[in-house]
C-alpha cells in the first residue's frame, strides 16, 4: 500500500476483496471489451460485414488490457472511451475497423455501469442470505429466554432474546424482498443507418447483446443513457439494508452498555488505549457510522437523476463514479460486520434475568389491575393507587438505593 498519497479506507479497512473488484478498473475494462466483442457477434449475425476472423482476434485479447497504451491516448484525445478503443486496435490490427462499430460512449460506459450493479447487488443478495441466516439460528437460540422489554428505553412488558432478535431479522427480510424485486442503453441513430433503416433489426441488435451479456430484457425506453433514477434505486436499496444494520448496532450498542448481550471480544482485543477495563464496541460502531454514510449517500444519486437535461448531460459522471461505487462498498462492509458480530454474540442469561426480576413487579401491576377490576374494583381508583404505589417503590430503589418492595 502506498503511504505517500490517499488511500480509501475502502480498500484499506471496510471493503470485501469480492466487491473491490467488482469495480476495479480490470471488471470495468474487461466488460468494455465483452460489450466490444457482443457487439461485434451481434452485428455478424445479423449480417454487417464484421468477420469472424475480427471476432476471434478480439476474443484473444479480451482479457489482457494493454493500460499504459490506453493513458498515453487519453493524455493526448482527454477521451477515455476512443482511448481504450485505440488501445485494442493497437492489440487487434484486424478488427481495429470494426470496434466500437455504430455505438456511442454510453454504450461500453453504462451498459457496464449497469452490469456492474448487478454483480454488486447479487454480491449484497448473498451476504444478506447469511446475515438472515445468522440472526435467525440466534433469535432461534434463544426463544425461550425470558427478558425486560423497553419503550422509550424505559422497562416495559417482558418479551425474549429470541423476539427481539426477530425484529432485527425481519428487517432484512424486507430488504431481502426489496433487492429481489430489482438492458442495454445509447442513442441507435447509428445503428439505424447501418441497417439501412431497419428498425426490427436495431431491436434485434439490442436483444442479442443484452443476452450475450446475461440479460433478459432491455430498457423500453431510454434517452442516450439509461435512467439514473436506476442508480437512485438502487442506492436507496442499499439505503436500506443500511437503516436495518444501523438500528440492529444500535440496540447492540445499549445491551452492551447494561451487560446483557455483547459483540464479540478477541483474547487480545484493546477496548480502550486509557481504560485497560473496557470492551467497546467498536464493531457495532462501526456499523453504525458506515450505515450513515450509506443512508446520505443516497441524495447523490437522486440529485443526479433530478439534474440531468434532456437526453444526457455529463455532470452525472463524476458523482456516479464515487457514489454508486462507495455506497456498494460500504454496504458490503456492512454486512460483513454484522454477520461477524451476530455469529458471535455473547449472552449473559444471569444479568438478564436479575434485571427481569428487578423490574417484575412494575410489569405485573397491569395484571392485577385487571383482575381486581374483574372483582368489582373502579379501574380508574385502582390506577391512581397502584401509580402511588409504584411512585413510592421507585423513589425507594432509585432514592435509598434499595430494592424494589413493590
Amino acid at each position: 500500500m502506498q503511504t505517500d498519497t490517499y488511500n480509501s479506507p475502502f480498500n484499506a479497512r471496510y471493503a470485501s476483496k469480492e466487491m473491490q473488484y467488482i469495480y476495479s478498473p480490470d471488471f470495468k475494462f474487461k466488460t468494455w471489451r465483452k460489450l466490444w466483442i457482443a457487439l461485434a457477434e451481434a452485428e455478424h449475425e445479423l449480417g454487417l460485414n464484421v468477420t469472424q476472423a475480427q471476432i476471434d482476434e478480439l476474443k484473444a485479447h479480451a482479457e489482457d488490457i494493454n493500460y499504459d497504451v490506453a493513458r498515453e491516448r487519453e493524455k493526448l484525445v482527454r477521451h477515455d472511451v476512443m482511448s481504450h478503443v485505440y488501445a485494442y486496435g493497437v492489440q487487434c490490427p484486424t478488427a481495429k475497423p470494426i470496434i466500437h462499430l455504430g455505438a456511442t460512449s454510453c454504450y461500453v460506459g453504462d451498459n457496464t455501469d449497469v452490469i456492474t450493479m448487478r454483480e454488486a447487488l447479487l454480491l449484497i443478495k448473498k451476504k444478506l442470505v447469511n446475515a438472515i441466516a445468522s440472526v435467525a439460528k440466534f433469535a432461534d437460540q434463544y426463544k425461550d429466554m425470558p427478558c425486560l422489554g423497553f419503550t422509550h428505553f424505559q422497562p416495559a412488558q417482558p418479551t425474549t432474546v429470541g423476539k427481539r432478535a426477530t425484529l432485527w431479522l425481519m428487517d432484512l427480510v424486507m430488504d431481502y424482498e426489496e433487492v429481489c424485486s430489482k438492458g442495454t442503453t445509447g442513442t441507435q441513430a447509428s445503428f439505424l443507418e447501418l441497417f439501412d433503416g431497419d428498425h426490427e433489426k436495431c431491436k434485434a441488435l439490442d436483444r442479442k447483446i443484452a443476452e450475450k451479456m446475461g440479460f433478459k430484457a432491455c430498457f423500453p425506453v431510454s434517452g442516450q443513457t439509461y435512467a439514473r433514477k436506476l442508480d437512485t434505486i438502487v442506492c436507496n436499496c442499499l439505503g436500506l439494508i443500511a437503516q436495518s444494520c444501523c438500528k440492529f448496532s444500535n440496540d447492540l450498542r445499549l445491551l452492551q452498555n447494561l451487560k446483557e448481550i455483547e459483540e464479540p471480544f478477541e483474547k487480545n482485543q484493546i477496548g480502550s488505549s486509557a481504560m485497560a477495563y473496557k470492551r467497546n464496541p467498536m464493531r457495532s460502531e462501526r456499523i453504525a457510522s458506515l450505515s450513515r454514510y450509506v443512508m446520505i449517500d443516497a441524495l447523490n444519486p437522486a440529485w443526479t437523476a433530478s439534474a440531468q437535461w434532456f437526453e444526457r448531460t455529463l455532470d452525472d459522471s463524476a458523482n456516479k463514479r464515487v457514489s454508486v461505487a462507495e455506497a456498494f462498498l460500504a454496504t458490503d462492509g456492512i454486512l460483513d460486520l454484522y454477520i461477524n458480530v451476530t455469529s458471535g454474540l455473547v449472552v449473559y442469561p444471569k444479568v438478564i434475568h436479575a434485571r427481569l426480576m428487578s423490574e417484575l413487579p412494575f410489569m405485573a401491576t397491569e395484571n392485577i389491575m385487571m383482575d381486581a377490576v374483574k372483582k368489582g374494583g373502579d379501574r380508574q381508583e385502582l390506577h391512581e393507587k397502584i401509580r402511588q404505589h409504584s411512585m413510592a417503590a421507585g423513589a425507594v430503589v432509585k432514592v435509598e438505593g434499595g430494592k424494589n418492595d413493590l
